[in-house]
This record gives C-alpha cells, sequence and structure tokens, in this order.
C-alpha cells in the first residue's frame, strides 16, 4: 500500500483553540462526477458523505442543542456551541453537493436521502420518553453515538489533509471541500468525546456503542458508494464482490483509507486511556484552515 503523503503543517503546537464556523464559498460549476478521473470508484466513496453528512451532522446539531441547556461548564458550553455552528456550515455546504453536483448532473438522490432522513430522524433522533431520568438517558446514548462517529470523521480528516489527492489528478474544489471539512473535524476532535462523558458516559457506555457504529458506517458508505455507481452513466453496472475488489484497488493505490488503518483506529477506542487528542493534529489542522481556498474566498 502506498504511503500517505504529509502536506505541510505548521510546527507550532497552537494550544486550544476557539471553535467558530467558517464561512466557505464553493463554485460547483463544471465539477465532474468522477472528481479524481482515473479513480472513479473511489470518487464516489467521497461522493457517498454527500448523502449521509447533511442528515447525520443536523442530527448531531440537534442533539446538541438538546443537551446544552443542561450544561453548567462554560467550557464544555463554549466548545459546543462552537461545534454546533462547525456541523450546521457542514451539513449545508454537502448539501448544495448533493443538490449541484450529484442530482445536478441527473443522479436521483431522493432514494437514499430518504433512507437517511429515517436513520438520522427516527432511528437516531429524540424519542417520547415517560420520565425526565429515561429522557437524559437517551440523549446519553445519543451523545455516545456521536461521540463514535465523530472519531471517524476525525480519523478521515486525517488522513484526507495528509492524502496526495494531486497525485491522483482531483478536482481541486472537492480536494478543499474534504480538506476544510477534515481540518475542521480534527479541530474539534475532542468536543463529543468531552460532552459525553460530562453527561456520565463511562468507558462501556462510549465504547459499546462503537460495536454498532462501526459496521453500520462501512455498510451506509458502501450502499452509498453502490448506489452512485449504480447511477453514474459512465461505469457499468457490478455487484457488491466486484465493487469491494475495486474499492481495495483503489486504498492499495493510495485513493482511499486502507481498511486495517480503518479497524486500528476503531479499535483504538476500545483502549480505557483513549483519547480523541491522539487523532491528528491540531496545527496542521489550523494551518489548512488558514489557506483553505474555499474559506479565502469569503475573506477576500
Amino acid at each position: 500500500m502506498k504511503l500517505r503523503r504529509k502536506t505541510e503543517q505548521s510546527s507550532v503546537d497552537p494550544g486550544a483553540v476557539s471553535l467558530q464556523a467558517r464561512n466557505v464559498r464553493f463554485d460547483w460549476i463544471d465539477t465532474p462526477l468522477n472528481w479524481m478521473p482515473d479513480e472513479p470508484i473511489a470518487s464516489h466513496v467521497m461522493n457517498s458523505l454527500n448523502l449521509l453528512l447533511p442528515e447525520g451532522e443536523r442530527m448531531f446539531c440537534q442533539t446538541f442543542n438538546e443537551a446544552l441547556p443542561m450544561v453548567r461548564d462554560e467550557k464544555v458550553r463554549e466548545d459546543m456551541i462552537g461545534f454546533i455552528g462547525q456541523e450546521s456550515m457542514h451539513a449545508e455546504t454537502h448539501n448544495e453537493v448533493l443538490n449541484t453536483v450529484l442530482a445536478g448532473q441527473g443522479i436521483d438522490v431522493e432514494p437514499y436521502v430518504r433512507q437517511a432522513e429515517f436513520l438520522f430522524r427516527k432511528a437516531a433522533g429524540p424519542r417520547p420518553a415517560r420520565t425526565e431520568h429515561a429522557r437524559r438517558q437517551h440523549l446519553i446514548e445519543r451523545l455516545a453515538i456521536i461521540a463514535c462517529l465523530e472519531h471517524f470523521f476525525a480519523f478521515l480528516g486525517d488522513w484526507v489533509l495528509n492524502a496526495d489527492l494531486e497525485g491522483k489528478d482531483a478536482d481541486p474544489r472537492m480536494a478543499d471541500l474534504y480538506r476544510w471539512h477534515g481540518a475542521e473535524e480534527v479541530e474539534h476532535r475532542h468536543v463529543a468525546h468531552d460532552v459525553a462523558v460530562y453527561f456520565g458516559a463511562g468507558y462501556l457506555r462510549r465504547a459499546i456503542p462503537m460495536l454498532l457504529v462501526f459496521p453500520l458506517f462501512i455498510v451506509l458508505v458502501a450502499r452509498g458508494t453502490k448506489f452512485l455507481v449504480t447511477a453514474d452513466p459512465s461505469l457499468p453496472n457490478m455487484g457488491y464482490w466486484r465493487l469491494t475488489m475495486k474499492l481495495f484497488g483503489a486504498m492499495w493505490r493510495g485513493a482511499l483509507p486502507g481498511v486495517p488503518s480503518l479497524l486500528w483506529s476503531a479499535l483504538s477506542t476500545f483502549n480505557p486511556r483513549y483519547s480523541p487528542e491522539s487523532v491528528g493534529s491540531t496545527s496542521q489542522a489550523v494551518a489548512y484552515l488558514a489557506t483553505s481556498p474555499a474559506a479565502r474566498a469569503i475573506a477576500s
């Protein structure tokens, strides 16, 4: 498997950062569906995130907004507010890609989007509860699930910041989309974990959801990829076996993160001494965010 190329990063540790939503501007005119021309399957793996992220991150915001009035620690509150702002911007930006790049090129995204809505609004959303205790316990369960998912997003953010997308002739707008998002995931990687702990989610209550979240995350991305490959008129239809072989090929070429690293990352959360700070580099994330073309487009 090819090694990742380390992108330039600041050697200065910025220390604790104040989280804030960054306005971004992307021009999606003429953005190709297969934005890594020689890696169409890898392109669709990452495209599939646009099917999931808008609803998923809206659920994150809804859950944190529900929890926020119960928080008395000012630092935790500050981080939660910054997290909500960033996740809200992520949701709207990926929704724009969904409607402009995917649907805009003739892909009917509604069937998959309806499934994402059911998953995040119904299955993972708030439920009626007879008592305040039951409502709080369900809230803690949702916060623990978010902490698991945020671990994966930080892992993917660290990967994309260091992946040689330029060597794959990646469309620079799409590369910047995933790196901007990934850098903010690395920047706020501790927040969901800290909030779950603040609400009393102990080791088992944080670790056990990973047994569900890890395989479910893989299945959802695989199904989304299959959905997009089937809808892409430039690609032949293929079953899951053939698609899986092509995915392994893309991983070997460095166009996607490898299964061993993803699995090892998931297993690291079962260490009682696990800390989200071990995933990625804040200095690298902040350095990229200072130079992101989409963020600079607003600043200018």
